[in-house]
């Protein structure tokens, strides 16, 4: 009898994969969108204490606004608990700070940038990151990404100064298997995982055989503990002829 496929057992949603969410301290975003609450004033917060979420690689920022509004924040390089945060178009242009990007001065170092005014932020929010302001125009704003991509958003959505917290994080090694162990029970992804040509043949499409090889291309629509390997693909193999050069 055979094996089900790892493929099959995520598909299935169990516990090895199911996002533990209720280690969560909570959805860390930007409070709600409001074009006039950002421009027409700026809103004094404090940051009341500096948390850790399990599986993120840097520490979250609970800050209390003067209007009862609280939000989970991105907490940037060198922020403080008791630490004064401003939010507003017209707010100072310092570490923590929250405002549009379009009124964040070129050259500025910025993390937790949004795409569209409200999405909460979505570009540059892993551990040491940052998004560099390249250029406004025309109600957009050039940024460069962590990538050194370069990307068009728009001039509303807003953005954090400073760098991610927890810099450095990845040049520290795993050293043993538990520890990457326990941080992919945190962040709910399989590990260890084995390949499939090493696996038997019962277990694998891919397994058995004393030479182990790469598959043929499997259709688009085949069933689960099937569709491995090649999935659609045009060709396979090696590309030969035609790639000199004449002088």
């Amino acid at each position: 009898m055979g094996k089900r496929l790892l493929v099959q057992r995520r598909g299935r949603g169990g516990s090895v994969f199911r996002n533990p969410a209720w280690k969560k301290v909570g959805e860390v975003t930007y409070r709600p969108f409001k074009m006039e609450e950002i421009y027409d004033k700026v809103i004094a917060g404090r940051v009341k204490e500096l948390l850790h979420d399990p599986g993120r690689g840097y520490p979250v920022a609970r800050v209390e606004f003067e209007d009862g509004a609280e939000m989970l924040m991105v907490a940037p390089e060198g922020l403080a608990i008791g630490q004064a945060v401003y939010y507003g178009a017209n707010a100072p242009v310092s570490v923590g700070n929250i405002l549009p990007i379009g009124k964040i001065p070129e050259g500025s170092l910025v993390c937790n940038v949004e795409i569209r005014p409200g999405d909460g932020g979505k570009v540059a929010r892993s551990s040491g990151t940052y998004a560099v302001v390249l250029a406004h125009r025309d109600g957009k704003t050039l940024i460069q990404l962590p990538s050194k991509k370069v990307k068009e958003v728009s001039s509303h959505a807003r953005a954090t100064v400073g760098i991610v917290a927890g810099g450095g994080r990845v040049e520290k090694p795993m050293l043993k298997a538990g520890k990457m162990y326990h941080l992919s029970r945190a962040k709910s992804f399989k590990y260890p995982t084995v390949r499939g040509k090493a696996m038997g043949a019962y277990a694998h499409p891919a397994g058995g055989g004393h030479h182990p090889k790469g598959l043929t291309p499997v259709s688009r629509n085949a069933p689960p503990g099937q569709k491995v390997g090649h999935i659609a693909a045009r060709r396979t193999g090696r590309k030969r002829g035609g790639g000199g050069t004449s002088g």
